[in-house]
């Protein structure tokens, strides 16, 4: 049986490689690892199984499945996962949106992030009351695009207030409105 332990995610940083030393297919005197493994023909699936084994002891596994997923790598086995099962990722990739990568951002780390962790990384910073400052040297932009994005977020959120105040959410005996299929009270 083995036990998982919850670590936190290694981020990596942009142009970050130094984890790769960690990566249990690199090949050294005491582990030689032949980099063929990893690099499988389709019916090769005895390499395939021994390249996903060895994977899953590596301590690096998901900061390698992002730098594929990041660096468009469409070759190999990396972060254990085949070219085949990486591709839906690559695919989805510009929607992610992982918390963890958004708070280690904040805390000033220099990740990689989606279009989706950009929003959520403004949205996080403006709640907690971070610069517009510290916010543009956080996104590696302008002073002035990082007060545009505050603007907006200050819109975004007056209006979803706006739009709450708007609705009524209970008529007079207390009893939750509904609304028909003609957007008229139930």
């Amino acid at each position: 049986m083995t036990t998982r332990t919850n670590r936190p995610a290694r981020h990596r940083s942009l142009g970050d490689h130094t984890w790769q030393d960690q990566a249990v297919c690199q090949s050294t005197e005491y582990n030689p690892v032949d980099p063929e493994t990893f690099f499988p023909k389709p019916d090769e699936t005895d390499k395939i199984t021994t390249a996903k084994s060895l994977c899953r002891q590596c301590p690096v596994r998901r900061t390698c499945l992002d730098a594929a997923l990041e660096g468009g790598d469409t070759d190999g086995i990396r972060g254990g996962m085949t070219e085949e099962e990486r591709r839906p990722l690559h695919e989805k990739l510009a929607h992610r949106l992982d918390y963890s990568r958004v708070n280690a951002t904040i805390t000033g780390r220099d990740i990689h992030l989606t279009k989706a962790e950009r929003r959520a990384v403004v949205h996080a910073a403006y709640r907690h009351g971070v610069t517009e400052q510290r916010l543009a040297t956080l996104l590696k932009v302008t002073e002035e695009h990082a007060q545009k994005l505050y603007r907006e977020t200050r819109r975004a959120l007056r209006n979803l207030n706006l739009d709450a105040k708007a609705t009524p959410l209970a008529g007079s005996d207390g009893e939750r409105l509904g609304r028909d299929g003609f957007g008229t009270a139930a």
